[in-house]
């Protein structure tokens, strides 16, 4: 059963645009995105992602149990970064810091899909309000690293207030897009968000693919600064999301019973993100090296989570 799913993942193709982007660099290739279009495609999945994420929040009946959810969710999203951010200073400069601790606190949407699929083998449900919770993990992450970068960073003058700093990172591109995207996608009634569905949705997987081609193309061009960094950032990829996942796997009993619910939110956690997150680093911290957070996330953690962490977690949940 795992090791379809680590077949179907790896015929992914997302996934398999990545590798040729990695493949083109390697080989020496002069295939390139066009640094505009590249930015245009970070701003559209982060407006595309925020955009359905509040209208599955807005099909969603509140119920308590819904907005326990949502505020554990959100609580991981802001706790996984803080502490792993400490930990990797301690091996890489404040923007890689940054990045992949914000990588790790947001959120998977291609690990949440294979989770979907586990949880349909296994027979067991899940409430569509998951979706937005995943939606919602993904900015206060961004935010979060964004805060730690600025409070670090030796360019910052050391007097910068927090609040100064918490404005600037909400207010920044990235995180005002895909904040602004989900309150208009929960604002949006059913038949306006269909009128422009075409766009939000139909073509997101096109240039989903597109720009993990981009990204493939520059973690290629860097990859020899991943391997550099030796056995730590590959037992992080590990480690920190078997933690995570375990963690809350057994914590998510205090706001729901449902075996699907605690799940997601066991994926969620373990998860790293490599859409939202480099697309919003791409624009908020270009001296970060997506030649270390995006292979730890893709080629390490993601694998990981369809392979060993699913059986995991679920037996945390189960026993």
């Amino acid at each position: 059963m795992n090791l379809n799913l680590l077949l179907d993942n790896l015929t992914n193709p997302a996934l398999l645009f990545f590798l040729l982007g990695i493949i083109a660099t390697r080989l020496k290739s002069d295939l390139e995105i066009p640094p505009n279009s590249s930015k245009f495609i970070s701003l559209y999945l982060l407006f595309s992602i925020g955009f359905k994420g509040g209208q599955e929040l807005a099909h969603s009946h509140f119920t308590p149990a819904i907005l326990w959810s949502v505020i554990f969710g959100m609580s991981i999203a802001v706790l996984i970064p803080l502490y792993c951010f400490f930990i990797l200073k301690r091996k890489f400069s404040i923007e890689n810091a940054g990045a992949i601790a914000a990588a790790y606190g947001s959120v998977s949407a291609v690990t949440f899909v294979t989770a979907v699929a586990f949880l349909e083998i296994q027979k067991y449900t899940f409430g569509g309000h998951m979706v937005a919770v995943m939606a919602l993990m993904e900015a206060p992450a961004i935010v979060v690293g964004v805060i730690l970068m600025r409070m670090y960073s030796k360019n910052s003058a050391s007097e910068t207030s927090l609040s100064s700093v918490l404005k600037h990172s909400l207010t920044n591109g990235s995180v005002l897009l895909i904040l602004g995207s989900l309150i208009i996608g929960l604002l949006a009634s059913e038949q306006q968000a269909m009128g422009i569905k075409p766009f939000t949705t139909d073509i997101f997987k096109g240039f989903l693919a597109i720009f993990l081609l981009d990204m493939g193309i520059v973690s290629g061009k860097k990859l020899n600064d991943f391997f550099k960094s030796g056995w730590f950032a590959v037992a992080f990829a590990i480690l920190i999301p078997l933690i995570n996942g375990c963690v809350v796997a057994y914590l998510s009993q205090l706001v729901t019973t449902e075996v699907g619910n605690r799940f997601i939110l066991a994926i969620l956690a373990a998860s790293a993100s490599y859409i939202a997150v480099p697309a919003a680093m791409k624009i908020v911290a270009p001296k970060a090296n997506p030649g270390l957070f995006l292979p730890m996330a893709l080629a390490i953690t993601f694998p990981f989570n369809i392979t060993l962490g699913f059986p995991i977690y679920l037996s945390v949940i189960l026993s």
